[in-house]
């Protein structure tokens, strides 16, 4: 049983056992240091995993849904008359998606660090209502400057909430139990179609945009009170259950738990070669995600359906994105892998992108909407698994804040890309869009695969060098600060 103590322990340097699957273990000698003695009860931990994920997971799912919502809601409204009731011409479609990005990649370090110094529970109902109430503005803008602005001060707002939702559930939860949390969190993405049935003097995007920005500022208020600061501040744990949850921190995320934010030490994770090689990862997944994402109703629409119908195609192929999503990261989890789900997950939507641009899309309907099934599996389940990935690698805190916060507006900064190749002189067919897209998810396959076969490599020198077979789990994250320089450490591939 856990050791009872009335402050955080402060860890052992020696070598340890534990119980729980994915804790440091005793597969190595005394040579390997900062690993702790104590002995974790299983099913306290269990309990304690299962508070967390009733606590934390429906709450950050609703707020993420609602993120996705009042980002990706143009698309949707583009086939119900959006572009022609404020008087767009030529490409303003196009500027109006990619003006967003500008903010939402320029703010997000910035955000992301305010997060960290201030609390992920509190930043993120904040950006929360802020993001509400610019869609609610948006239903009311009347020309193609209103919804600039709207679309600029909504780009701020939303620029670090996925960075820093994965920070803040990196501590709550051990490094082999993230992917499948984010997974289900991440999950949460599917658009409802069902405002367009409404009959009324307003056009029915407008609707959307109200029903969607009403719900979220209501929702920012209860998450702004719900949200506990951190795990050792949570007033529904018993001390005896904070005590716990620093533990499994302090061993398996974090080198120093609920570190004091110092921007210095922090901005050091861009000297490791390897974060340069996660950011390109990123932008190669940037454009079929954001091609998808923002274009999936477009190219639905293509197969001659409804404005009805082609919303609600659309959700199909949402939910077995959503399903697959699941099974990877739930996978990836079970076997403590990353690198090799990330690389299967970036080949479905390359091979979907191939089939569509390759085949007549009217005259085979059905092979046409399975490719943009297969779109959908891919897109999702690298964006989790990465970000989980590089949070696994980086034991400081800081650090895995900003990375994160570079990171994913980086990869969604690609929907720049994405909104400018699928241009109106080449629909329906959009046949140099979809030759793009496929392209950047065929690099992004190569590097994920040689990234983690680097790394595989890398810890079998490293074991060779100190005589010793050990991997990830076997290392305290305690004594992993410095990172790949210090002795011990090991890549969780």
């Amino acid at each position: 049983m856990v050791e009872r103590n009335n402050k955080p322990p402060e860890l052992d340097d020696r070598s340890t056992s534990v119980s729980e699957e994915g804790d440091c273990g005793v597969r190595v000698g005394e040579d390997v240091e900062a690993l702790t003695a104590r002995v974790i009860d299983s099913i306290s931990e269990r309990a304690l995993c299962r508070r967390f994920d009733l606590r934390l997971l429906p709450v950050l799912a609703v707020m993420y849904l609602f993120n996705a919502l009042d980002k990706g809601n143009l698309g949707n409204a583009k086939t119900n008359g959006f572009e022609k009731d404020l008087g767009f011409t030529g490409n303003q479609y196009n500027i109006l998606l990619s003006v967003f990005y500008v903010p939402y990649v320029l703010c997000a370090p910035l955000v992301g660090m305010l997060g960290k110094m201030y609390g992920p529970s509190r930043v993120l109902p904040i950006s929360m209502l802020t993001f509400g109430s610019m869609t609610l503005l948006g239903a009311a803008c009347k020309t193609f400057g209103g919804m600039m602005t709207v679309r600029v001060i909504l780009g701020v707002a939303e620029s670090a909430f996925f960075p820093l939702v994965i920070y803040y559930l990196t501590t709550f939860y051990r490094r082999g139990e993230l992917a499948r949390r984010l997974a289900i969190f991440y999950a949460a993405r599917l658009l409802a179609f069902g405002v367009f049935h409404i009959k009324s003097h307003l056009p029915a995007w407008r609707y959307l945009f109200i029903i969607e920005g009403t719900c979220t500022v209501l929702f920012s208020f209860f998450a702004y009170w719900y949200l506990p600061m951190s795990a050792a501040k949570a007033h529904f744990l018993s001390p005896e259950e904070k005590e716990l949850a620093f533990y499994r921190i302090q061993v398996d995320s974090s080198s120093t738990v609920d570190e004091e934010f110092s921007l210095r030490e922090s901005i050091k994770v861009f000297k490791m070669p390897v974060a340069w090689a996660w950011l390109a990862i990123e932008i190669c997944l940037g454009v079929p995600l954001q091609s998808v994402s923002l274009f999936l109703p477009q190219i639905v629409e293509r197969l001659g359906y409804s404005v009805v119908k082609t919303n609600l195609y659309t959700v199909a192929p949402n939910i077995t994105g959503a399903v697959m999503l699941l099974v990877l990261a739930f996978t990836s989890d079970f076997t403590r892998l990353r690198s090799p789900f990330i690389t299967l997950a970036f080949s479905f939507p390359l091979v979907g992108f191939i089939i569509y641009a390759s085949i007549d899309v009217l005259h085979d309907e059905q092979t046409a909407y399975f490719a943009t099934f297969m779109m959908c599996w891919g897109t999702s389940a690298p964006s989790v698994l990465l970000s989980t990935w590089y949070n696994n690698n980086i034991a400081h805190e800081g650090k895995r804040v900003v990375l994160t916060s570079v990171g994913v507006p980086v990869a969604n900064m690609m929907g720049v890309v994405s909104s400018n190749i699928f241009r109106p002189q080449d629909a329906p067919d959009y046949i140099p869009a979809l030759i793009t897209t496929a392209c950047f998810g065929a690099v992004g396959t190569l590097l994920a695969g040689s990234l983690g076969t680097y790394m595989a490599f890398d810890n079998s020198r490293r074991n060779r060098v100190q005589g010793m077979d050990i991997d990830a789990r076997d290392v305290a994250t305690k004594a992993l600060k410095d990172g790949p320089a210090s002795p011990n450490f090991r890549w969780f591939l």
